[in-house]
């Protein structure tokens, strides 16, 4: 379920960045990277946590795997894109070019995790 809530949020980003959101764009990929790595801890046994913060969600993540380790920048980039949306006035909006050049990675973060985007 965590997965498919993923794919959906994945799948959106580019429909907000084709429609010129560049906000809910940078949302949507932030709650894309959060959905897949709770569906991975929770498939592992991990007791769900009310947090956004991908490099926390990510730190537990790589005691399960260790390779996810190689996507800290990744995260570290998306991390405040929630706050962005969700708090004006915290973080400054992304640029749509940066946003598109992080994709490819994002997409192998996600299949790394677990979830499939065949159609994205």
């Amino acid at each position: 379920e965590w997965f498919l809530i993923a794919h959906k949020d994945f799948s959106r980003v580019s429909i907000r960045l084709t429609e010129g959101d560049i906000e809910d764009a940078a949302f949507h990929l932030q709650q894309a990277l959060e959905k897949a790595l709770k569906g991975f801890l929770l498939a592992r046994g991990w007791t769900l946590r009310k947090i956004h913060d991908l490099l926390l969600l990510l730190g537990d993540a790589v005691r399960f795997e260790p390779l996810l380790e190689s996507f800290r920048p990744l995260c570290q980039q998306v991390n405040g894109y929630y706050l962005t949306e969700r708090y004006p006035g915290l973080g400054a909006l992304p640029e749509a070019e940066t946003i598109e050049s992080i994709l490819p990675d994002a997409q192998a973060f996600l299949r790394k995790l677990g979830v499939t985007l065949e159609s994205v």
